[in-house]
């Protein structure tokens, strides 16, 4: 009995001092921080804009995903150059943490945020860096349809137009179709190994954060409100959620445009939240994922908007010497307007004097509403001329500021693409406004089932449409508030697809 005993304990000494990995196996680390970055001075409520930090390592590899609640990584917004630079330069001289490890996405969200931003940016991934823990590693996939809408209309007349602020929706008559949206959600999941809780979970999805909050303060919008969600949800508490923007270029916030509720972007931030959390919870994890890095500069050409801007100025005359003389003013042109609608048998007056002209076989009732209906139908007319003109002029502007920005510095722009890599989880990276559509091309042309597209990151360089959509430079915003020529996409997808298969 004794030898037994002895030998039980010289196997369990043993035991006990084994690695939790198999010998010859790296660890994969993770940590996390967080930083608020509201702009002092503003008011941000229990919805700041944050920015994150997700440091991963093992062995001689490592990668840095920094979320920022910001419209764009500079260019545009409150975050500047030399923002990149600056951050990646103090964290390779603080950490080591190579350049090329450094992703910086922005939620597109238009929060103002501290000058000290590269600061903050700085603490956080030093909270991320210093804090690393050993992890269990699942990637998959959430589905969320209800809370977004594609912008672009297709008419029946074969153009196609945008949902925007800037200028007025198309009359419901003219409208043929909608674009499309996509509903995934992609799905990073991190465990620690010593509790078994949620360290991070980073989440990707397409839409724009621009519905805001009803008060019109700051705001981390409805991708920060999604992150309160997963936080407080997924396992004790204390896991920190990271937003990445997919191809959200043209993909708007439903209710958008209305007029009749205040614009708050909770409600589709709690929607998103459930939705990522309820894959999250599916997701199982394991301690043998993978981790891999890559990053490249493209050579893209900029477009040359001469001529679409020289037929935009004549497209433009030509509304204008269309526009016509009416009788009719705004105050006379409303209560007709409504009068007709109201009831469109008898408008003017009660049936019984329509009936006693017809006895009398006149139509002195019948030619005052032909009259009325051919001048608010002038009036009319010139309405949807002038919002034609409003849409064209905004969009022209947008041509002519780029066109500009080409001539004084050439015909090319450089762009910088990332593929990152953890377990079953890939995503590739570029530095603009990505359509919906460039993502499905992506990920259709992908040998990996979880593979994501992401733009707003590690730069900005305004919209990027197909190239079947950059046909309609002039009549939708992400159409022609593009620097980018025709050759851009070709280019774009065989580099992410070359990476994603590596």
């Amino acid at each position: 009995m004794r030898a037994r005993v002895l030998a039980f304990w010289i196997l369990f000494s043993a035991l006990s001092v084994l690695p939790l990995f198999p010998t010859g196996a790296e660890e994969l680390l993770a940590g996390v921080g967080r930083v608020d970055i509201t702009r002092p001075g503003t008011d941000a409520g229990e919805n700041p804009p944050m920015v994150k930090a997700l440091a991963l390592s093992r062995g001689g590899t490592e990668a840095v995903l920094i979320t920022v609640d910001a419209v764009a990584v500079a260019g545009i917004g409150s975050i500047r150059d030399p923002y990149l630079a600056d951050v990646r330069t103090a964290l390779s001289e603080s950490f080591g943490i190579a350049p090329e490890s450094v992703l910086v996405n922005a939620s597109h969200c238009h929060a103002l945020v501290a000058e000290d931003i590269v600061a903050r940016t700085v603490a956080a991934v030093k909270a991320a860096w210093e804090n690393r823990v050993p992890v269990r590693i699942g990637a998959g996939e959430g589905h969320e349809d209800g809370i977004m809408e594609n912008r672009r209309l297709i008419l029946k007349s074969g153009a196609v137009i945008d949902v925007r602020h800037a200028y007025a929706l198309p009359p419901d008559d003219e409208v043929a179709a909608v674009g499309p949206i996509d509903p995934r959600i992609g799905l990073l999941r991190i465990d620690r190994i010593d509790t078994g809780q949620p360290l991070a979970a980073v989440y990707q999805f397409a839409c724009h954060p621009i519905q805001g909050v009803p008060s019109g303060g700051n705001t981390a919008d409805l991708t920060g409100f999604a992150s309160r969600v997963i936080e407080a949800n997924l396992g004790d508490g204390s896991a920190t959620a990271l937003f990445l923007q997919g191809c959200g270029g043209d993909i708007n916030p439903v209710l958008y445009k209305s007029v009749t509720l205040p614009r708050d972007g909770e409600m589709h931030g709690n929607r998103l939240g459930l939705s990522a959390l309820a894959g999250l919870r599916k997701i199982e994890t394991s301690a043998e994922a993978s981790l891999a890095i890559r990053r490249e500069i493209l050579t893209l050409p900029r477009a040359d908007h001469a001529p679409r801007i020289a037929e935009m100025e004549a497209e433009i005359d030509a509304l204008v010497d269309s526009l016509k003389g009416t009788k009719l003013n705004f105050e006379t042109f409303l209560p007709l307007y409504v009068k007709y609608h109201v009831n469109s048998d008898f408008p003017s007056e009660a049936s019984h004097r329509y009936l006693q002209d017809e006895l009398l076989k006149k139509e002195d009732w019948k030619t005052l509403d032909a009259n009325n209906e051919a001048a608010m139908a002038a009036y009319l007319r010139n309405i949807r001329v002038m919002e034609d003109l409003t849409r064209r002029q905004i969009n022209l502007a947008l041509l002519e500021r780029h066109q500009a920005d080409t001539r004084k510095v050439g015909k090319t722009v450089e762009a910088e693409v990332v593929s990152l890599r953890v377990g079953d989880f890939r995503l590739v990276t570029f530095p603009a406004e990505l359509t919906v559509e460039v993502g499905f091309g992506i990920r259709e042309k992908s040998p990996h089932p979880l593979t994501f597209v992401s733009g707003y990151t590690n730069g900005y360089l305004y919209y990027a449409p197909t190239v079947e959509q950059m046909k309609n430079r002039g009549g939708a915003q992400e159409d022609s508030d593009c620097l980018l020529g025709p050759g851009w996409q070709a280019i774009f997808e065989e580099a992410a697809v070359r990476m994603l298969a590596e």
